[in-house]
């Protein structure tokens, strides 16, 4: 059983500070919140990709198919966006599903480049088709969601107010499914696979199934980011998709750790708080800063961010040792 399990009361509690937050922060706060959020579910939802020892390239370009299914329905078909909601993640996990064969039939560096290349392919149709997916313009004009609720009439989330509960309420959702996942049998599974996939396989577990789960599982949750960003900016183009993207992606699971359920979520939390901070000074700066983050921790905290706590413990330990020794030398 995975050492982070916790109690669903955990969830309620750190949901509690961000139901309150709309009402002291700013509208630029509110957006800089409202993009944490999706960046959130994007970042776990590769862990679990990551959790099998695969790192796929291709996972923003899923996070694109979400957005672009869910755009294409909505301004073509009038779709609402309580049905294209699920149906960017299930599109984005079907892509998943038909690339997972020829994906996984490769290892380690292969399956990174190969998974780069049917994400440049994808995301270079949309660059070339400009019927449906419009092109380098992409699409724009995506309307925002609306609810009809009774004795209250139809709510438009038109506003950053009204997202970000919108948006916290689909990421709170996402977060918990993906954490039961993680302290699931599956997720032990996939850790297994990770460590020693040979001995997996000796002991009877199909590891290619596992890990096509594992990729169509963490594609889908992408594809619900990417419907979320889409409804929020009003507008999908393929160049939010690219590889600088995705290196943040990967850069935000590294830093947080990726050992930890949380261990992403204290990544996106920090570098995005961190780009934000430095937006009027080092903003052009960014991958830069990012790079340098990756370094430092690396160096410093090869566990992640999530690590930090149990460092601290142990450096605590080790002082407080040091001077029950140095008692003992005088005393003696």
């Amino acid at each position: 059983m995975p050492k982070n399990r916790l109690s669903p009361l955990i969830f309620v509690s750190i949901a509690v500070p961000f139901i309150a937050l709309p009402f002291v922060l700013g509208e630029y706060q509110l957006n800089t919140l409202v993009l944490l959020l999706i960046f959130m579910v994007l970042a776990v939802s590769f862990r679990i990709v990551a959790l099998t020892g695969e790192y796929s390239l291709a996972h923003v370009v899923m996070m694109g198919i979400g957005g672009y299914t869910s755009a294409l329905l909505a301004r073509h078909f009038g779709l609402p966006f309580w049905v294209t909601l699920p149906l960017g993640g299930f599109v984005a996990a079907g892509f998943a599903a038909i690339t997972a064969y020829p994906l996984f039939r490769m290892k380690g560096i292969y399956f990174f480049l190969g998974s780069f290349a049917i994400g440049e392919a994808v995301r270079l149709s949309w660059i070339q088709w400009r019927v449906p997916f419009g092109g380098t313009d992409g699409i724009r004009f995506i309307p925002a969601p609306t609810a009809s609720l009774p004795g209250l009439g139809t709510i438009a989330f038109n506003t950053v107010f009204s997202y970000y509960f919108l948006t916290l309420g689909v990421t709170a959702a996402c977060l918990f499914i993906m954490y039961l996942i993680d302290i699931s049998r599956v997720g032990e599974t996939f850790r297994a696979i990770h460590s020693q996939d040979a001995l997996c396989e000796s002991l009877g577990i199909n590891v290619l199934r596992y890990k096509t789960l594992a990729y169509v599982t963490g594609s889908f949750f992408a594809g619900i980011s990417g419907v979320l960003l889409a409804h929020y900016m009003g507008s999908v183009t393929p160049y939010e998709y690219g590889l600088s993207m995705m290196l943040y992606c990967i850069v935000w699971v590294i830093v947080g750790g990726e050992n930890t359920f949380w261990g992403p979520v204290a990544g996106v939390f920090t570098l995005v708080l961190l780009e934000e901070g430095l937006r009027g000074t080092l903003i052009t700066w960014m991958p830069m800063v990012y790079g340098f983050c990756l370094i430092a921790v690396v160096l410093a905290l090869p566990g992640g961010l999530e690590s930090l706590p149990q460092r601290i413990t142990e450096w605590r330990r080790a002082r407080r040792d040091r001077r029950g020794q140095s008692k003992e030398i005088v005393s003696g």
